[in-house]
């Protein structure tokens, strides 16, 4: 069965998340928050479990205008909801409306849930009420510009939720954004990578299953795993296939510190839990002590931005030690986020590229410096 499907994606990294699907092999269309491609079966099962930097996947049922709510029930009861959906199965309904003329998000909900009832009804020739005690279908409706947009999410949780989590400081980075940050970065494992303001671990976990090519999603399970579309054996075929084609004895340089020796605590569980404690050294470690022994390191980091009152002195000197590490090293690569719009007159120097990546809702600049290649 084809199918059309998107990706979610935070704002502004399309097209990174269009890369990791055009590397599966699958064509792609990008639009704001959203990247459009077709597959099979395979597909969904490949994109959920492979992609580091997509929000979720969805199956696109339907995508029409609409401006009446008969219309809206109409059109979205005439959908092949069947083909997917069985008799028994669970489709809560969630919904958003932009600038439409169908505001009212509660009424675009309960009529497009109604129509799906009507539809199943017809379809499966059942008088009484649709029981909902089979697998979960959620099914989402988005109307922009009087555009309908109907999707099935196959993910279930997001899919920045890997699994490995097992704690966490105050404001983590998203998994999803770690990889991201990671993929501007071109990480591929050959070089150190240094994260000397590591938290919770997110980035250096990132970072190692990027590196030993282990699956996002192999240590979480996915809401389309229990759909009677998709045979079990599929999911446990390419399960095992990602599982085979992991490098785990590979041999990677990446070190992890933070000041704060609980978070290096949660960042070790964290990295226990994906099996990867020996392949990241982690250490309790001030930035100001820091000092690099080799060349060619790269650094990938989110540090504190300052935004706290009282924070921003120390977290300019921060930067400033940054600076320094590279005035000192030319060979050292930088790849930091923060939403401090002076970051490159702290350091003193201009970035090789800026980019604007969204950390929650904290807009917030990517600086990328690139250091200097061969000895």
């Amino acid at each position: 069965m084809q199918f059309k499907l998107l990706a979610n994606t935070p704002m502004g990294i399309e097209r990174v998340v269009a890369d990791e699907i055009e590397a599966l092999g699958y064509e792609t269309r990008l639009e704001n928050g959203r990247v459009y491609f077709e597959g099979d079966e395979t597909a969904i099962i490949r994109t959920n479990l492979m992609m580091r930097t997509a929000d979720r996947i969805r199956i696109i049922v339907g995508d029409f205008n609409v401006e009446t709510f008969d219309e809206l029930f109409e059109k979205t009861k005439a959908l092949p909801w069947s083909d997917i959906l069985g008799p028994a199965a669970a489709f809560p309904v969630t919904g958003r409306s932009h600038k439409s003329t169908l505001y009212s998000v509660p009424d675009v909900q309960r009529i497009v849930k109604k129509a799906i009832v009507e539809h199943l009804k017809d379809a499966f020739s059942i008088k009484t009420k649709l029981p909902e005690t089979g697998p979960r279908y959620k099914v989402d409706i988005s109307i922009l510009k009087d555009r309908a947009v109907l999707t099935i999410d196959t993910s279930g949780d997001a899919l920045h939720k890997r699994g490995y989590r097992t704690g966490q400081g105050e404001a983590p980075i998203k998994e999803t954004l770690a990889a991201t940050m990671l993929k501007l970065a071109n990480y591929d494992g050959s070089n150190t990578l240094l994260d000397p303001f590591a938290g919770s671990g997110t980035i250096p976990i990132e970072a190692a299953m990027m590196a030993l090519n282990i699956a996002p999603g192999s240590n979480r399970t996915f809401d389309a795993e229990k759909w009677d579309i998709i045979p079990e054996e599929d999911w446990k075929r390419e399960r095992m296939a990602l599982e085979e084609a992991a490098h785990y004895d590979r041999e990677v340089r990446i070190l992890a510190s933070d000041i704060d020796p609980e978070m290096i605590q949660i960042a070790k569980d964290n990295a226990m839990e994906v099996g990867l404690l020996d392949n990241i050294h982690f250490e309790t470690r001030d930035i100001h002590d820091l000092e690099l022994e080799e060349h060619h390191v790269q650094i990938v980091t989110n540090p504190p931005y300052g935004e706290r009152i009282g924070e921003a002195k120390a977290v300019e000197e921060m930067y400033r030690k940054i600076g320094e590490m590279m005035a000192k090293d030319p060979t050292l690569s930088v790849y930091l986020m923060t939403s401090n719009k002076m970051f490159e007159h702290i350091v003193g120097k201009k970035a090789t590229k800026r980019r604007k990546l969204f950390n929650g809702y904290i807009e917030t600049t990517y600086f990328q410096y690139w250091g200097k290649r061969g000895e």
